[in-house]
């Protein structure tokens, strides 16, 4: 007979529907981003995007570019070629990324303005999605031809050509980029930053561009504001061991240039007490080194300014040299002194510190008492340094440029004012009492708020590549 055997094996039973995702608490793939810019050289542009690098790191897989300024600025007919070929290779690296953006400052794609003006759209040709951060927008006005034409009737050749190639530059790296911008936004994403209110209406108004985004310059966290003030100390910098502890320092920072007016800050020094000293960070630009120049003009005209290394007698002479009948000069004891060192010799007040690597350029603003920004008008859109100050609250005091003006904007109540080169107002201004309260936290316009903006610039979407649960 048989027997009727039950099977007493565990069963599996059938796995239920899927109704949601068991992978949901995953984090997501984070876009990819490619930064165009110098980053390894010793610039305010390379400097800027190590900080931007950081700002965005949690939201997008960043991946910079570095433009190699050997091959991109070389005017050699075969090293401009390698140029070419250089930007070429981003160019097909950028082509898998989400959102490209350009961190633009003409100089680092090339010297001459048709190199730039190229470079400049193959990069925009091959980006999916790009962004341009515009740190210089030049105000291309009309030509004078009534100028050029007196120019040419005067015979004075070269300086009506001189005249004629400078707005040709100028207007090619202006309307000419805005030009193409504009069309390719007809076809793909493409938008704009720039650093003041002013450079966004000449974008919109004057060019016509959609999409365009302003914010001032920003470097630190708060985090990193904190860190860098609790570190700063004067023993870090063996340039002031012989300062007494308690002088007053007055600081101005950036690489030695013209237009940055350091002059203006060692005259206004000749009218402050002798306990204020000034401390110089930053040194001659790698691109203005002159083989066999003895001495940059600029150092120069600092040693000038605080009659470094002269006497009484050399400036009388100098000074009447091709205006005045020789003068002779008896010398006696009693004028030995003045005919060795010039009274007003301000050698022992004023201290080069050097150009210094990110952490001490910072560390160096924020043991000073005052970080003055003496710059001339050039048309500039932005500043790095005096944004830094800004964010680790030094009291900034800065010459009333149309670049300054605008960044008083964004920045209100946190930047003290004097006019262009007036170096007597400027001492008077050191002297007394702060115009504003010190600030303890980060301004308005932050590192966060940029970020938001590099966010909306390159695609609201990314923030939804965050982490969802």
């Amino acid at each position: 007979m048989a027997t009727l055997e039950i099977d007493t094996r565990p069963r599996l039973l059938p796995a239920p529907p899927i109704t949601a995702s068991p992978f949901r608490h995953v984090r997501r793939r984070r876009k990819r981003l490619a930064l165009i810019s110098t980053h390894d050289d010793l610039c305010g542009i390379a400097a800027y995007t190590r900080c931007l690098e950081k700002q965005l790191n949690d939201v997008f897989e960043v991946t910079v570019f570095d433009l190699d300024q050997y091959l991109v600025r070389s005017t050699h007919g075969r090293v401009r070629k390698f140029g070419d070929r250089h930007i070429l290779d981003i160019c097909r690296e950028i082509r898998e990324y989400d959102a490209v953006n350009l961190q633009l400052e003409h100089g680092t794609l090339g010297r001459d303005c048709h190199d730039i003006h190229r470079r400049f759209s193959w990069l925009l040709r091959a980006a999916p999605r790009l962004s341009v951060t515009f740190h210089t927008v030049f105000q291309c006005e009309a030509f004078n031809y009534r100028e050029y034409f007196r120019e040419i009737l005067k015979r004075n050749f070269a300086r009506a050509i001189a005249m004629k190639a400078q707005y040709n530059r100028e207007h090619l790296l202006s309307a000419g980029l805005a030009s193409r911008l504009r069309r390719a936004q007809r076809f793909k994403p493409v938008t704009l930053i720039v650093h003041t209110r002013r450079d966004l209406w000449q974008m919109k108004f004057a060019y016509g561009m959609r999409n365009v985004y302003d914010h001032p310059l920003s470097f630190l966290s708060a985090a990193e504001v904190a860190d860098i003030r609790r570190a700063a100390s004067r023993k870090k910098f063996p340039v002031l061991d012989d300062v007494p502890g308690g002088s007053k320092l007055i600081g101005v920072f950036g690489f030695l240039g013209r237009y940055k007016g350091f002059d203006t800050v060692v005259k206004a020094l000749h009218h402050l007490p002798k306990d204020y000293h000034l401390l110089i960070f930053g040194g001659v630009h790698p691109n203005e080194i002159k083989l066999h120049q003895p001495i940059d003009p600029v150092v120069s005209t600092l040693f000038d300014a605080g009659y470094v290394d002269t006497s009484v007698a050399e400036r009388i002479l100098s000074n009447s040299e091709g205006t005045a009948p020789a003068v002779s000069v008896a010398v006696d004891s009693s004028m030995r002194d003045l005919l060795i060192e010039h009274p007003k010799d301000l050698s022992d007040r004023i201290h080069f510190m050097g150009a210094q690597s990110d952490a001490d350029f910072l560390g160096g603003m924020a043991i000073c008492d005052a970080v003055v920004f003496p710059y001339l008008e050039v048309g500039q859109s932005s500043s790095g340094p005096i944004s830094q100050a800004l964010e680790l609250g030094c009291r900034v005091i800065a010459s009333r440029t149309h670049t300054f003006i605008q960044l008083s904007r964004y920045h209100h109540n946190l930047i003290e004012f004097f006019d262009i080169g007036n170096h007597l107002e400027l001492a008077g201004r050191i002297r007394a009492r702060p115009q504003f309260e010190r600030r303890e936290h980060l301004p308005a316009f932050n590192v966060e708020t940029n970020k938001a903006v590099y966010l909306a610039a390159n695609g609201s979407h990314a923030a939804v590549s965050q982490v969802r649960v």
